[in-house]
């Protein structure tokens, strides 16, 4: 049964969660262990423990650090992969989204609507649109729809429901419906909700080498990146989701076989939203000549991106460059009837697709490359996946699970078609009730829906630290989107071991700020360091070296190659190296 205690990430549970996966010996091993905490696996480690199996979780850096934290922020099924005939793949996400938005986590997955633009009057509509009537059609198979079918807008119309877009150049459009989600936040409440059903989570937790009995992988020795010490964590079967790091931790293991992935980086860049007038709710997607474009409404402002180019550096330094954001630029430019420039520009955050290898590396560029996911036994007991999408999590945590458990654990179906996300149940009550939410706090309706697209019912709980202490109510001074008991609550529920944890994940502030959250960084670390055992020097380290983290990025943005990119970013680590 979900335990309510179990889901709150504090200081003290990491210790237990940590006592707990120390406990894992070879007489007592745990039924599964995942290695990598992003949105694979961290759905794993759901999808076992909600199968009854003893489950635990260990993640190098913070929850959803990597890819998972970096995506274009939609749950969508994939429309340019009609394109490919890639009708399995887009069947299943749209499967997958439509679940989400209806029963799993109403809270974190949302409706959006986007519209396509028409270059050219006869062909795109045509094409486009039987594109777009198949998408459709094919959200209608067996089920309930959950978002609102497409619709051809003509000129004015397309105006008058966008107008930013540049009416001379587009001569009609195409509206129809995908969802988004805040990537970060999701993979945190996936984290949250294994942690419900007894699974032991360790975030900060390295593996330094796999265990084996034989031929067999029977766990990893990991190091506690907070106080030094190693360990060892006995598994019966180890799920590895590293992601790009995927083959690193191949080797590590000694494996002679194992998959071979691609990386991919994608760069985004935030504007202001009254700087692309349009309808609520509403974006734009658009081909480019490498990907695909997307103008994504979110809170006060504009997600725009993305790009598709090789990165071959260490993935640890992922970094946009002066050139990928002036490529976003150029490409938004082209469909909008007012130029942005890179004074519009508030905030960027670069990550990196990891994307199954073609067979042969001479067909093309990595766009080209299928984002179905493939599960992989690369040891006796060590199963590996990687590829798919965001959206398809759920199917491919089934998948590993599954491939993983089937000889030790035969007969333990995966239940997570309808077991909730944390912050689901109860979530449309809430709803219901938001305008009196709203009159007792003093809350205005953007700050209430904000508030429960975050939280979901989780929203009670920060809620009550309102009322325990009123000064919490109160915005940051340098960041008012959130409140003070958000912060709070970060350190309390949320599993944050740093600062950045906070500013970059919990909240969005590396993107949101123009300072991309250095300010606030004071005022922050005020609220969280004593919650998490920060002395002064704790403390003024943390700051520090989150102010330097954010320098060194944003040289990074001023130079034209990945090389310098990598080299500048590599100057300053996110969170301070403790002893």
């Amino acid at each position: 049964m979900p335990s309510q205690t179990r889901a709150a990430l504090t200081p003290a549970s990491r210790q237990e969660h940590l006592d707990q996966l120390r406990g894992a010996t070879a007489d007592n091993p745990l039924d599964v262990l995942v290695v990598g905490g992003g949105v694979n696996g961290a759905g794993a480690a759901f999808d076992a423990a909600t199968r009854g199996l003893s489950v635990g979780l260990v993640e190098a850096k913070d929850w959803a650090s990597g890819t998972s934290s970096r995506s274009s922020k939609l749950m969508h099924g994939g429309l340019r992969y009609l394109e490919m005939l890639d009708f399995k793949l887009v069947a299943e996400a749209l499967r997958e989204r439509d679940l989400l938005i209806q029963r799993t986590a109403p809270h974190l997955v949302k409706p959006i609507s986007f519209v396509f633009p028409f270059f050219k009057k006869v062909f795109d509509r045509a094409f486009i649109g039987s594109g777009v009537m198949l998408y459709d059609a094919m959200q209608m198979i067996g089920r309930k729809r959950a978002v609102p079918m497409h619709r051809h807008l003509m000129h004015d119309k397309m105006l008058k429901h966008f107008p930013g877009l540049d009416g001379e150049k587009i001569v009609g459009a195409l509206e129809y419906y995908d969802a988004q989600v805040d990537d970060a936040r999701f993979v945190m409440m996936l984290v949250r909700s294994a942690a419900q059903y007894e699974a032991a989570v360790a975030n900060y937790t390295t593996v330094i080498g796999y265990l084996r009995e034989g031929e067999r992988v029977f766990g990893v020795r990991v190091r506690d990146e907070i106080t030094g010490e190693e360990f060892e964590i006995h598994a019966r079967e180890t799920i590895l989701a590293g992601g790009v790091w995927t083959q690193e931790q191949q080797e590590l293991a000694g494996a002679d076989k194992g998959l071979q992935v691609l990386a991919s980086k994608g760069i985004h860049i935030t504007v202001a939203r009254d700087r692309i007038p349009a309808a609520p709710d509403t974006g734009v997607i658009t081909k480019t000549e490498k990907s695909v474009l997307f103008l994504i409404p979110w809170d006060e402002y504009w997600v725009i991106g993305t790009t598709d180019t090789p990165w071959e550096h260490d993935p640890d330094l992922v970094a946009a460059t002066s050139d990928d954001i002036h490529y976003v630029l150029e490409h938004a430019n082209a469909v909008l009837s007012e130029d942005l420039t890179r004074e519009d520009v508030i905030g960027v955050y670069a990550g990196l697709r990891p994307l199954l290898q073609p067979i042969r590396k001479s067909e093309g560029s990595s766009s080209k490359v299928s984002r179905e996911h493939t599960v992989m036994a690369v040891e006796p007991g060590l199963s590996a996946i990687a590829g798919g999408k965001y959206t398809t999590y759920r199917v491919m945590a089934e998948d590993v699970v599954d491939f993983a458990i089937k000889d030790t654990f035969p007969g333990r179906p995966s239940l997570t078609r309808t077991v909730p996300i944390i912050g689901a149940q109860g979530y449309q009550e809430l709803v219901r009730d938001k305008q009196q939410i709203a009159a007792k706090h003093g809350f205005d309706e953007l700050r209430t829906d904000r508030l429960l697209f975050r939280y979901g019912s989780l929203l009670t709980e920060v809620l009550a630290l309102i009322d325990e202490d009123p000064s919490l109510v109160e915005p940051l001074e340098h960041a008012a989107r959130y409140l003070r008991a958000e912060v709070l609550y970060a350190a309390r529920a949320e599993g944050v071991v740093h600062l950045a944890d906070v500013i970059t994940r919990r909240l969005r502030l590396d993107y949101e700020v123009r300072d991309r959250g250095a300010a606030a960084a004071e005022e922050i670390a005020a609220i969280v360091g004593p919650e998490l055992g920060w002395d002064e020097d704790r403390t003024r380290t943390e700051v520090d070296t989150y102010r330097a983290f954010i320098a060194a990025r944003l040289e990074g943005e001023a130079t034209h190659s990945d090389d310098e990119a990598a080299q500048a970013v590599s100057r300053a680590p996110e969170v301070p190296v403790l002893p």
